[in-house]
């Protein structure tokens, strides 16, 4: 709603109303003269170049009217609305709030015992914390009480304000106070819904802001009592009396709707993500079971046994932490694994009925689209913008070129639905409202996220402690106010989260097959190039220049783009009077420097500089950490930065209609480069006959613990062997796989299985076809490796170099191997 300013001069039209100012009066002639003077001589030398006054006379007997009206005549900015009965305040302030026209909606009472010039201090404080309503309070620390009640009154209007907050409005420490400043179309929107006429109008448009999740704060200010003030210490039991009456009004099974149920568009808004994410993953819905994303190297084999093998020990009431099923005989820490259990075990009845490439294919997409809509739903509630704001903001935090990237091969790296509402948790403790419920649902949303990706909570755990570094540094104040409450809040989210991951993380930690840390080498950084430059599958991407900066082609984890990261400083720069901005910009920079590594080359020159990840990188579970990831905190600090811009350019005053068609226009150019296009895939390679038929059976007995060994070993570099697991039902053991598992007795983590010699041996003649020389000692050696393993049958299907295997396994054993079922077997203990 926007309205007309008059020029108090001339009368004239010159601009949209920046301020209204609304004063509600009951026989105040005495007080409002002087009153709307101040306000008037303030408002000329304000920023406020378009502003109204408007004074509501709720049914004085006095001559409190005709002095309003003698100040309207004298300044045509000053408007009267009158009534000819007293209703009271809420009914005067709803009349004024609803006439008004102005950007921003001061109501202040006609006493002024707050001085209209605390208003800048409003001002400030909606512009710079993107607040929607600011509150002018007597009790917070900074605050000046200049002159006081009488004791007795000041006491019991004490009591009666926090039984107010306890009941009605948690976390707002002074609801009373009557000097408020609102964005102007929340304000009308509000006190148009209000239902009181009293003095609980404030508390009740209160609530509803905290409904609507329209943030809310609150500045200390300075005050005085005045003589002949209306308000009453009995007053403060009405008002608690006209909430309870609220609370009567609301008829059973009327409860809140869900916010999606109330407001269509948002089920418009998951639809389009829901969408997004199908058609990126629309290959591998061409036939789930027989498409492969080559792209994801063996990781898809690798996740689809994750699921298989949780859905199997789930409904066959099994261990879900550990297996032998891969890794024989030694088995799998399955904890220590990202099997994401907080997803493997729920989809399992899935995963059993429609196979796990299924399951896999539908928490991809499904995850995806909520992960979008988790941050589109943050951005709205935090930041405060628009829908089509929030929208983009939100593509770019889930669908970034790293989300893509690990959309190959890495669900818990895409699957991030559960960070938008830790933040928001955590975020909600320091405004201590709730601080027992918000620090109860941390702990339970903390830990589920344990079960869906350790490494994506650490880095967004890193994320948040650099935002409020940054935040802090720039708003101190709110820092001090929310220390004592988020420290209790964490406090109880740790009783919380503790008892539900302890077993987990200490079977994870010293289980079976569990090790103490994942060494990635030297080069796991990000070239500074690697921020500025495409990745491979977006718009203006080429395979070869990503795959020269990143570990491979499902780790190009930055990758925004040149265009990107110049549209983010542009909007810093437009935007940076406000905290917000300063601590996003400070939190996208920080992630950007520490994911370059221990230390990273200057592009173009031979100066090698040190990282600051270098104080990190040796420390416990930093040092599993591929440090180019923490660049992936970048993706929801730059889209909240382009959803502000986005939001800045729709809505700021003064912007001419060529200017915003040209700025959302260099929005969109520097957005379209980085467009996905649908995640590659192929034909899968066919399972071998001997095994989708169930030919194995009459090589191995399961029962006497044997397993099926193909040759080469499964390992990451090749794990076919995983896939053909799945569709014989999880029903033989194998030795080696892709895992991570102990090494040696410090118990290092690597990459599958410990390598025995012939495993080595094998793997070397399939890579490069040369045939070793055999002696007695490599014979010995074959026959206890195979003891250990355990084997049944030698597999060997067709691939490059069969012959050259066939020759050094004849050599090995000494007899040949049959074909059988298109594959080559040795039967070791002659049938079951």
């Amino acid at each position: 709603m926007t309205g007309v300013a008059v020029d108090a001069g001339t009368g004239a039209d010159v601009a949209e109303v920046e301020l209204t100012v609304v004063v509600p009066a009951y026989n105040e002639e005495h007080r409002l003269g002087p009153t709307l003077r101040s306000i008037a001589d303030h408002l000329r030398k304000s920023r406020f170049a378009g502003w109204e006054l408007i004074v509501v006379d709720d049914g004085s007997t006095d001559g409190t009217r005709a002095v309003a009206e003698a100040a309207a005549a004298e300044e045509p900015s000053v408007h009267v609305v009158s009534g000819d009965v007293n209703h009271g305040k809420g009914h005067a302030l709803r009349l004024g709030v609803c006439a008004s026209y102005g950007r921003r909606v001061l109501v202040t009472d006609a006493d002024l015992a707050t001085p209209i010039e605390e208003l800048d201090r409003l001002d400030r404080e909606l512009t710079e914390a993107g607040a929607t309503a600011v509150i002018g309070s007597r009790a917070l620390p900074g605050a000046s009480i200049e002159t006081h009640q009488h004791l007795a009154r000041e006491l019991l209007g004490r009591g009666g304000n926090f039984l107010i907050r306890a009941v009605a409005v948690p976390g707002i420490k002074d609801t009373q106070c009557g000097f408020k400043l609102f964005d102007g179309d929340r304000a009308r929107e509000a006190f148009a819904a209000t239902r009181v006429d009293g003095w609980a109008i404030d508390v009740e448009v209160l609530q509803y802001f905290r409904r609507k999740d329209w943030p809310l704060a609150e500045v200390p200010v300075r005050w005085a009592h005045q003589e002949g003030s209306k308000v009453r210490p009995r007053d403060y039991a009405g008002v608690l009396a006209e909430l309870a009456a609220l609370r009567t009004r609301r008829l059973p099974g009327r409860g809140r709707r869900p916010r999606a149920a109330r407001d269509p568009r948002n089920l418009a808004v998951a639809g389009l993500f829901l969408l997004a994410a199908f058609l990126l993953q629309v290959g591998r819905w061409v036939d789930p079971g027989g498409r492969y994303l080559p792209d994801s190297l063996q990781d898809q084999n690798q996740w689809e046994w994750f699921f298989a093998v949780t859905a199997d020990n789930v409904l066959h009431l099994r261990n879900p932490l550990f297996t032998d099923l891969q890794g024989f005989p030694d088995g799998v820490n399955l904890m220590a694994n990202t099997v994401m259990l907080g997803l493997s075990v729920p989809f399992a009845p899935i995963t059993e009925l429609l196979g796990p490439a299924v399951s896999l294919a539908l928490v991809m997409t499904l995850g995806l689209a909520a992960t979008a809509y988790a941050w589109y739903w943050l951005i709205r509630r935090r930041l405060d913008v628009g829908r089509a704001a929030a929208v983009t903001g939100a593509a770019l935090a889930a669908f970034a070129p790293p989300m893509v990237s690990h959309a190959n091969a890495h669900p818990n790296f895409v699957v991030l639905f559960m960070l938008p509402l830790i933040v928001d948790r955590a975020l909600r403790l320091c405004e201590g409202t709730r601080v027992v419920r918000d620090g109860v649902l941390l702990g339970l949303f903390t830990a589920y996220q344990v079960f869906l990706g350790e490494e994506p909570l650490l880095l967004a755990a890193m994320g948040l402690l650099l935002f409020a570094i940054g935040y802090a540094v720039v708003r101190r104040d709110v820092a001090r106010e929310a220390i004592r409450p988020l420290a209790r809040g964490v406090g109880i989210a740790l009783a919380v989260f503790l008892p539900i991951v302890a077993f987990p993380l200490w079977w994870q930690f010293f289980g079976p097959g569990s090790y103490h840390s994942v060494l990635h080498g030297d080069g796991a950084g990000n070239s500074p190039l690697a921020l500025l430059s495409f990745a491979e599958r977006s718009l203006a991407g080429d395979r070869e220049t990503a795959d020269g900066l990143a570990l491979n082609i499902t780790e190009q984890n930055a990758f925004y783009g040149w265009p990107l990261v110049l549209l983010a400083f542009a909007i810093v720069v437009r935007l940076w009077e406000r905290p917000v901005v300063k601590a996003l910009a400070w939190t996208a920079l920080a992630a950007a420097v520490l994911s370059l590594g221990p230390e990273f080359r200057i592009p173009g020159t031979d100066t090698v500089l040190t990282g600051p990840w270098r104080a990190l990188a040796h420390q416990p579970l930093f040092e599993s950490v591929i440090e180019s990831r923490v660049a992936m905190v970048c993706a929801p600090a730059l889209g909240m930065l382009v959803a502000l811009g986005i939001h800045q350019l729709v809505t700021a005053r003064g912007v001419r209609r060529p200017h915003r068609v040209a700025g959302l226009a260099a929005v969109a150019a520097a957005l379209l480069p980085i467009v996905p296009g649908p995640l590659h895939t192929v034909d899968r390679a066919e399972v071998p006959e001997f095994v989708a038929d169930g030919t194995w059976r009459d090589y191995v007995d399961t029962a006497a613990g044997e397993s099926l060994v193909p040759v080469p070993l499964p390992d990451p570099g090749a794990a076919e062997a995983l896939h053909w697991q799945t569709t014989a039902g999880l029903g033989f053991r194998l030795p080696g796989g892709y895992f991570n598992g102990p090494y040696g007795e410090d118990r290092k983590g690597i990459y599958g299985a410990v390598p025995r010699h012939t495993s080595n041996l094998l793997r070397e003649v399939a890579v490069s076809g040369r045939v070793p020389q055999l002696s007695k000692a490599w014979r010995e050696q074959a026959r206890a490796d195979l003891e250990f393993w355990r084997a049944g049958a030698l597999v060997v299907a067709p691939q490059r170099h069969t012959e050259a295997l066939r020759a050094t396994l004849e050599g090995l054993l000494g007899r040949k191997g049959t074909w059988i079922g298109g594959v080559l077997v040795w039967d070791l203990q002659g049938g079951s």
